[in-house]
Protein backbone atom coordinates (compact mmCIF):
# COMPACT_ATOMS: atom_id res chain seq x y z
CA UNK A 1 0.00 0.00 0.00
CA UNK A 2 1.45 3.16 -1.00
CA UNK A 3 2.45 5.77 2.10
CA UNK A 4 1.23 8.69 0.37
CA UNK A 5 -2.76 9.44 0.40
CA UNK A 6 -3.73 12.39 -1.72
CA UNK A 7 -6.84 13.20 -0.45
CA UNK A 8 -4.92 14.41 2.67
CA UNK A 9 -3.12 17.03 0.46
CA UNK A 10 -4.47 20.06 0.06
CA UNK A 11 -4.92 21.68 -3.78
CA UNK A 12 -5.17 25.07 -2.51
CA UNK A 13 -2.56 27.84 -2.31
CA UNK A 14 -0.93 28.46 0.96
CA UNK A 15 -3.50 30.43 2.86
CA UNK A 16 -0.74 33.71 3.01
CA UNK A 17 0.15 33.59 -0.50
CA UNK A 18 -1.07 36.88 -2.14
CA UNK A 19 -2.27 36.46 -5.60
CA UNK A 20 -0.86 39.82 -6.88
CA UNK A 21 2.26 39.12 -5.91
CA UNK A 22 2.57 35.56 -6.83
CA UNK A 23 1.63 36.96 -10.76
CA UNK A 24 3.99 39.40 -10.64
CA UNK A 25 6.53 37.22 -9.56
CA UNK A 26 5.28 34.57 -11.58
CA UNK A 27 6.26 36.90 -14.73
CA UNK A 28 9.94 37.34 -13.71
CA UNK A 29 10.42 33.57 -13.52
CA UNK A 30 8.88 33.09 -17.24
CA UNK A 31 11.62 35.68 -17.90
CA UNK A 32 14.36 34.04 -16.20
CA UNK A 33 12.89 30.99 -17.92
CA UNK A 34 13.43 32.22 -21.29
CA UNK A 35 17.65 33.39 -20.01
CA UNK A 36 18.39 30.35 -18.53
CA UNK A 37 17.28 28.21 -21.73
CA UNK A 38 19.41 30.23 -23.85
CA UNK A 39 22.59 30.03 -21.65
CA UNK A 40 21.30 26.25 -21.60
CA UNK A 41 21.58 26.11 -25.46
CA UNK A 42 24.82 27.76 -25.81
CA UNK A 43 26.26 26.21 -23.19
CA UNK A 44 25.31 22.58 -24.95
CA UNK A 45 26.60 20.04 -21.75
CA UNK A 46 22.06 19.93 -20.28
CA UNK A 47 18.92 19.57 -21.50
CA UNK A 48 15.58 19.62 -19.65
CA UNK A 49 12.43 17.36 -19.61
CA UNK A 50 9.67 18.40 -17.50
CA UNK A 51 6.37 15.85 -17.24
CA UNK A 52 3.26 17.64 -16.48
CA UNK A 53 0.96 14.07 -15.17
CA UNK A 54 -2.36 14.64 -13.87
CA UNK A 55 -6.19 13.98 -14.33
CA UNK A 56 -8.11 15.30 -16.49
CA UNK A 57 -8.84 18.59 -16.02
CA UNK A 58 -6.03 19.40 -13.78
CA UNK A 59 -4.75 22.03 -15.95
CA UNK A 60 -1.87 20.10 -17.69
CA UNK A 61 -1.93 22.19 -21.25
CA UNK A 62 -2.67 25.65 -19.43
CA UNK A 63 0.30 24.71 -17.35
CA UNK A 64 2.70 24.63 -20.49
CA UNK A 65 2.44 28.67 -20.21
CA UNK A 66 5.01 29.01 -18.12
CA UNK A 67 6.73 28.25 -20.90
CA UNK A 68 5.34 31.14 -23.10
CA UNK A 69 8.57 33.09 -23.21
CA UNK A 70 11.28 30.60 -24.31
CA UNK A 71 12.45 30.94 -27.45
CA UNK A 72 10.26 28.76 -29.83
CA UNK A 73 13.71 27.37 -31.40
CA UNK A 74 14.32 26.33 -27.82
CA UNK A 75 11.40 24.65 -26.86
CA UNK A 76 9.27 21.51 -27.79
CA UNK A 77 6.04 20.28 -26.74
CA UNK A 78 4.68 16.43 -26.94
CA UNK A 79 1.19 15.09 -25.65
CA UNK A 80 0.72 11.28 -25.62
CA UNK A 81 -2.13 10.01 -26.86
CA UNK A 82 -3.30 6.46 -28.01
CA UNK A 83 -0.14 4.39 -29.48
CA UNK A 84 -0.65 4.16 -33.18
CA UNK A 85 -0.15 0.57 -35.23
CA UNK A 86 4.01 1.44 -35.00
CA UNK A 87 4.23 2.48 -32.11
CA UNK A 88 2.16 -0.16 -30.18
CA UNK A 89 4.47 -2.89 -32.02
CA UNK A 90 7.39 -1.67 -30.12
CA UNK A 91 8.48 -1.76 -26.39
CA UNK A 92 6.19 0.54 -24.65
CA UNK A 93 9.23 3.14 -24.22
CA UNK A 94 10.03 3.70 -28.02
CA UNK A 95 7.56 6.43 -28.64
CA UNK A 96 8.88 8.76 -25.46
CA UNK A 97 12.89 7.95 -26.00
CA UNK A 98 12.73 9.52 -29.51
CA UNK A 99 10.86 12.55 -28.11
CA UNK A 100 13.30 13.10 -25.35
CA UNK A 101 15.14 16.72 -25.34
CA UNK A 102 18.29 17.18 -26.98
CA UNK A 103 21.30 19.14 -25.61
CA UNK A 104 20.32 22.58 -25.03
CA UNK A 105 16.93 21.76 -25.39
CA UNK A 106 13.50 21.91 -22.92
CA UNK A 107 10.95 19.38 -23.76
CA UNK A 108 7.85 19.19 -22.14
CA UNK A 109 5.29 16.39 -21.48
CA UNK A 110 1.81 16.95 -21.65
CA UNK A 111 0.74 13.37 -20.52
CA UNK A 112 4.30 11.46 -20.47
CA UNK A 113 5.60 7.40 -20.07
CA UNK A 114 3.59 7.16 -17.01
CA UNK A 115 0.69 6.80 -18.72
CA UNK A 116 2.04 3.02 -19.15
CA UNK A 117 1.21 2.87 -15.45
CA UNK A 118 -1.65 4.63 -14.92
CA UNK A 119 -4.88 4.02 -17.70
CA UNK A 120 -3.29 1.04 -18.55
CA UNK A 121 -3.73 -0.29 -14.82
CA UNK A 122 -6.82 1.49 -14.57
CA UNK A 123 -8.17 -0.51 -17.62
CA UNK A 124 -7.13 -3.76 -16.78
CA UNK A 125 -4.28 -3.55 -19.75
CA UNK A 126 -1.66 -4.73 -17.46
CA UNK A 127 -1.62 -6.19 -14.21
CA UNK A 128 -0.38 -5.20 -10.78
CA UNK A 129 2.77 -7.13 -11.52
CA UNK A 130 3.58 -6.15 -14.94
CA UNK A 131 3.00 -2.15 -13.60
CA UNK A 132 5.64 -2.87 -10.73
CA UNK A 133 8.25 -4.05 -13.12
CA UNK A 134 7.30 -1.04 -14.98
CA UNK A 135 8.06 1.09 -11.98
CA UNK A 136 11.42 -0.15 -12.73
CA UNK A 137 12.04 0.26 -15.75
CA UNK A 138 10.61 4.16 -15.69
CA UNK A 139 13.11 4.59 -12.73
CA UNK A 140 16.10 3.05 -15.12
CA UNK A 141 15.09 5.01 -17.58
CA UNK A 142 15.20 8.21 -16.40
CA UNK A 143 18.31 7.45 -14.15
CA UNK A 144 19.36 6.95 -18.22
CA UNK A 145 18.56 10.02 -18.75
CA UNK A 146 20.30 12.04 -15.88
CA UNK A 147 23.56 10.32 -16.43
CA UNK A 148 23.08 11.76 -20.34
CA UNK A 149 22.78 14.87 -18.80
CA UNK A 150 18.79 15.63 -19.47
CA UNK A 151 17.05 16.68 -16.00
CA UNK A 152 14.09 15.43 -15.35
CA UNK A 153 11.64 17.76 -13.48
CA UNK A 154 8.10 15.84 -12.78
CA UNK A 155 5.26 17.55 -11.35
CA UNK A 156 1.71 16.03 -10.37
CA UNK A 157 -1.02 18.64 -10.79
CA UNK A 158 -3.49 17.84 -7.74
CA UNK A 159 -6.94 19.52 -8.22
CA UNK A 160 -9.83 18.66 -5.83
CA UNK A 161 -12.70 16.48 -7.05
CA UNK A 162 -15.54 19.14 -6.87
CA UNK A 163 -12.88 21.75 -9.28
CA UNK A 164 -12.37 18.79 -11.78
CA UNK A 165 -16.43 18.90 -11.52
CA UNK A 166 -16.82 22.56 -12.21
CA UNK A 167 -14.16 22.40 -14.92
CA UNK A 168 -16.27 19.89 -16.99
CA UNK A 169 -19.53 21.29 -16.54
CA UNK A 170 -17.59 24.64 -18.42
CA UNK A 171 -16.83 21.89 -21.18
CA UNK A 172 -20.06 21.04 -21.36
CA UNK A 173 -21.28 25.29 -21.05
CA UNK A 174 -18.77 27.44 -22.46
CA UNK A 175 -18.17 27.42 -26.46
CA UNK A 176 -14.44 28.35 -26.18
CA UNK A 177 -14.07 25.23 -23.49
CA UNK A 178 -16.48 23.33 -25.59
CA UNK A 179 -14.00 21.73 -27.92
CA UNK A 180 -12.14 20.01 -24.93
CA UNK A 181 -15.04 17.64 -24.01
CA UNK A 182 -15.37 14.29 -25.26
CA UNK A 183 -18.00 11.88 -23.87
CA UNK A 184 -15.17 10.01 -22.17
CA UNK A 185 -14.85 12.78 -19.97
CA UNK A 186 -17.47 11.51 -17.43
CA UNK A 187 -16.56 7.97 -17.34
CA UNK A 188 -13.17 8.92 -16.94
CA UNK A 189 -14.18 11.15 -14.00
CA UNK A 190 -16.25 7.79 -12.27
CA UNK A 191 -12.66 6.29 -12.08
CA UNK A 192 -11.11 8.47 -10.04
CA UNK A 193 -10.86 5.95 -7.13
CA UNK A 194 -8.95 3.89 -9.24
CA UNK A 195 -6.74 6.39 -10.32
CA UNK A 196 -6.15 8.07 -6.98
CA UNK A 197 -4.70 4.82 -6.23
CA UNK A 198 -2.82 4.67 -8.98
CA UNK A 199 -1.45 7.55 -9.24
CA UNK A 200 -0.14 7.40 -5.46
CA UNK A 201 1.70 4.22 -6.11
CA UNK A 202 3.55 6.13 -9.40
CA UNK A 203 4.60 9.47 -6.63
CA UNK A 204 5.56 6.62 -4.58
CA UNK A 205 7.50 3.96 -6.56
CA UNK A 206 8.62 6.30 -9.16
CA UNK A 207 11.44 9.30 -7.98
CA UNK A 208 14.46 8.22 -6.34
CA UNK A 209 16.48 10.19 -8.64
CA UNK A 210 13.95 12.59 -9.83
CA UNK A 211 11.38 13.20 -7.21
CA UNK A 212 7.88 14.48 -8.02
CA UNK A 213 6.40 18.06 -7.23
CA UNK A 214 2.49 17.89 -5.91
CA UNK A 215 1.56 20.88 -7.34
CA UNK A 216 -1.66 22.15 -5.68
CA UNK A 217 -4.00 23.38 -8.78
CA UNK A 218 -6.85 24.22 -7.77
CA UNK A 219 -5.54 27.89 -8.71
CA UNK A 220 -3.79 28.59 -11.90
CA UNK A 221 -2.20 31.53 -10.69
CA UNK A 222 0.01 29.10 -8.22
CA UNK A 223 -0.32 26.50 -10.06
CA UNK A 224 2.30 28.52 -12.49
CA UNK A 225 4.38 30.01 -10.13
CA UNK A 226 5.21 26.81 -8.17
CA UNK A 227 5.76 25.03 -11.79
CA UNK A 228 7.66 28.31 -13.22
CA UNK A 229 9.60 28.58 -9.79
CA UNK A 230 10.88 24.78 -9.50
CA UNK A 231 11.94 25.23 -12.68
CA UNK A 232 14.12 28.09 -12.47
CA UNK A 233 15.26 26.40 -9.43
CA UNK A 234 16.07 23.23 -11.21
CA UNK A 235 18.35 25.34 -14.23
CA UNK A 236 20.15 27.60 -11.32
CA UNK A 237 21.18 24.54 -10.09
CA UNK A 238 23.12 23.50 -13.24
CA UNK A 239 25.46 26.28 -12.55
CA UNK A 240 25.90 26.47 -16.13
CA UNK A 241 28.26 30.10 -18.24
CA UNK A 242 28.62 30.66 -21.59
CA UNK A 243 30.99 29.24 -23.18
CA UNK A 244 33.84 31.98 -24.29
CA UNK A 245 36.06 31.34 -27.94
CA UNK A 246 39.28 32.65 -27.95
CA UNK A 247 39.93 35.72 -29.56
CA UNK A 248 42.85 36.13 -32.08
CA UNK A 249 44.27 39.64 -31.31
CA UNK A 250 46.59 39.38 -34.36
CA UNK A 251 43.50 38.89 -36.78
CA UNK A 252 43.41 41.60 -39.65
CA UNK A 253 39.91 41.56 -39.33
CA UNK A 254 39.50 41.28 -35.92
CA UNK A 255 41.55 44.39 -35.24
CA UNK A 256 39.30 46.74 -37.93
CA UNK A 257 36.15 45.80 -35.41
CA UNK A 258 38.12 47.08 -32.25
CA UNK A 259 39.45 49.79 -33.86
CA UNK A 260 36.49 51.06 -35.44
CA UNK A 261 33.88 49.73 -32.41
CA UNK A 262 36.16 48.98 -29.25
CA UNK A 263 35.77 52.57 -28.17
CA UNK A 264 31.90 52.90 -28.91
CA UNK A 265 29.86 54.01 -25.79
CA UNK A 266 26.64 51.54 -25.95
Amino acid sequence: MSKIDLSKISTDPPKDADKEAIKAATEKLKSEIADLQNLMFAEGKWALLVVLQGPDASGKTGAIKVFGEVHPMGIKVKSFKKPSTEEASHDYLWRVHKETPAKGMIQVFDRSHYEEVLITRVNGWVSDETAQKRFRHLNEFERLLNDCGTKVLKFYLHVAEEERQKRFFERLTEPAKNWKYSPEDLTIFKQWPQYQKAYEDVLENCGPDNPWHIVPSDKNWYKEYFIALKTVETMRSLNMKYPQTPIDMNNPDVQELFEKFGNNSK
